[in-house]
């Protein structure tokens, strides 16, 4: 894997995390506008939709760097959309950066031929 596909799997992955939480607060807001006085529904939309913009461009560049099948991009865009999704989609995104190193090693150290 090249510098640039790492660094733009690095910034999905950064952004999934901060994109669901972002999620969660909205929701939590649409709730106490509805219920309470407090409404910070306006502020959370705007941090949200900032925060699932960014998500999106990150995710088509991840895609073009990676040559990801169809499956696997439809995958990370719908958990973008889930309340919880974007927590799977860090976890996910940790776990296969973290094999790549371990095959890199592998390949450096000549234990396998991938």
């Amino acid at each position: 894997m090249d510098l640039k596909t790492a660094t733009a799997l690095r910034r999905l992955r950064l952004v999934s995390a901060p994109e669901a939480v972002s999620f969660l607060l909205l929701l939590v807001c649409s709730v106490l506008k509805r219920t309470t006085d407090f409404n910070a529904v306006p502020v959370m939309g705007m941090v949200h939709g900032v925060l699932f913009i960014l998500y999106v461009v990150f995710w088509a560049d991840a895609w073009n760097r990676t040559k990801w099948p169809l499956r696997t991009a439809a995958l990370y865009f719908v958990l973008s959309v889930l309340p919880t999704g974007g927590f799977f989609a860090e976890r996910k995104l940790k776990r296969a950066a973290e094999d790549e190193v371990i095959a890199s090693r592998a390949r450096q150290e000549g234990v396998v031929n991938a």
